[in-house]
């Protein structure tokens, strides 16, 4: 009796190694920072989004980003400049809340957009996994569009007031203005990931993030010139980090302000500080957050 020969069984493929190995985060210092760049496609997309569903299905779309600063500039002139009779320091009224108003602006939409993260995404992360920190980054990216289009209406006046014989001095600090940009950027991101970072369990914060950024401008020269601050109470003013930079971009382009390398360096060491305690906070919250959210 013959036995049936049984078929040969195919030999199993060789697996292929994967492309892509995600792994979660074990140490504080483990940003991967590389990820950001292979989903710089993402980030288009995300700053698409944010930039465009703003002001979608109203009449005047993306122009409100301009509507916005020029309202709120007249709106400081009447009342606290031409009502309240505020100094400016010899200053052209318009243009000296103009320039506060465009720099807070950015810095404020910047913490004020980012301390969502979480909270606002929450049914995106929990489906598909990508660097969480690929959305407050093209919030800062979007608010950088509308930032640019502030300023150039800005530099619109500037050139119309200079034109006019205003007494405005631009001098070579203008130079500084990218570092003043990634100053802003990283004050705005910094706090606005700490913020959500910590709204995942106390939702409280959700609703003082706006209240507190708008208390926040008043503690910040941006409609008064720090040299109106008593001197006793300037050290609290010059704490504040955004307060350098506002005082040199006013310098930069009105040739008037209390400039000081001490203060922007400052403010440099603040932003780093406050970024780098954003992110590992960021990091560590973002492995567990689903399971309070």
């Amino acid at each position: 009796m013959t036995s049936a020969k049984m078929p040969d069984t195919p030999a199993a493929p060789d697996r292929e190694p994967w492309s892509l190995v995600i792994r979660p985060r074990r140490g504080w210092f483990e940003f991967n920072l590389d990820e950001l760049w292979r989903y710089r496609d993402l980030i288009v997309l995300f700053v698409w989004r944010d930039f465009v569903a703003q002001y979608k299905q109203t009449i005047l779309g993306p122009l409100w980003y301009i509507i916005q600063p020029l309202l709120m500039s007249l709106t400081f002139t009447v009342v606290f400049g031409r009502l309240a009779g505020m100094s400016t320091d010899g200053v052209n009224d318009f243009l000296f809340y103009m320039a506060g108003t465009v720099v807070w602006s950015y810095f404020a939409a910047c913490l004020t957009k980012t301390a969502n993260t979480f909270t606002g995404n929450v049914a995106i992360f929990g489906k598909v996994y990508f660097p969480r920190l690929i959305v407050p980054v093209s919030v800062l990216i979007s608010n950088l569009i509308a930032f640019a289009l502030q300023l150039a209406l800005f530099f619109a006046f500037l050139i119309y007031f200079v034109a006019s014989g205003a007494e405005v001095r631009p001098n070579a600090w203008l130079l500084s203005l990218p570092l003043l940009v990634l100053l802003m950027a990283a004050l705005g991101l910094g706090i606005g990931i700490i913020v959500s970072s910590l709204t995942t369990r106390y939702r409280d914060l959700q609703f003082l993030v706006t209240f507190g950024t708008q208390l926040l401008m008043f503690a910040t020269p941006v409609i008064y010139p720090l040299s109106s601050v008593p001197d006793k109470y300037r050290w609290l003013a010059v704490a504040n980090p955004m307060t350098p930079v506002i005082e040199t971009f006013r310098y930069a382009f009105l040739g008037n302000g209390t400039f000081d390398l001490t203060h922007l360096a400052y403010s440099g060491g603040a932003a780093a500080f406050v970024l780098l305690v954003g992110i590992l906070i960021f990091n560590r919250v973002e492995q567990t957050f689903m399971d309070t959210v």
